[in-house]
């Protein structure tokens, strides 16, 4: 198992993904405890790519519930029918949003997003966890975010939601 990851700083970042991706699973893969590995995934993506937030909303019963994160300190719990989270967990889709203030109801856990990416992860036909990742910088995230998450999240499903 490692127990760290290295991405070139000078890659694209569709580029890092692709080589962050199988050293996510060699970090997850034989780890059971959901937690731990989303604890370490949101560490991997916050180091190799510098994200303001990135951590993980548990959908429970009719709430969003804050998990692992790395970032300044985030909102608690929230409706899941509210802000990007909400919309994606409801919508079953990545969310990505380039402006966070045009977006009707975005909830302000911090002043300094100013755009998102949200990706659940769908089991057994229900949204079970979102992936939220901000930005402090506008327009930030684009199809090569939404490709890069969108692998992590059907990696965590595969691991700890198959079967």
């Amino acid at each position: 198992m490692s127990e760290s990851v290295y991405v070139s700083e000078c890659l694209s970042r569709a580029e890092k993904y692709a080589e962050l991706l199988p050293q996510l699973y060699s970090l997850t893969a034989d780890e059971p405890e959901l937690v731990a590995n989303l604890a370490n995934v949101s560490a991997a993506l916050k180091s190799v790519f510098g994200f303001f937030w990135v951590g993980f909303y548990f959908v429970k019963g009719e709430e969003l519930v804050l998990g692992p994160f790395q970032g300044p300190v985030a909102c608690t719990r929230f409706p899941v029918s509210k802000g990007v989270c909400g919309a994606a967990a409801t919508r079953m889709e990545t969310v990505l949003v380039p402006d966070v203030d045009a977006f009707p109801g975005h909830i302000a856990c911090s002043s300094e997003s100013r755009s998102e990416i949200v990706v659940p992860l769908v089991a057994a036909g229900a949204t079970r966890l979102v992936l939220d990742v901000d930005s402090d910088l506008l327009d930030d995230f684009g199809p090569e975010d939404q490709q890069g998450l969108e692998a992590i999240i059907a990696m965590l499903g595969k691991i700890h939601f198959a079967g």
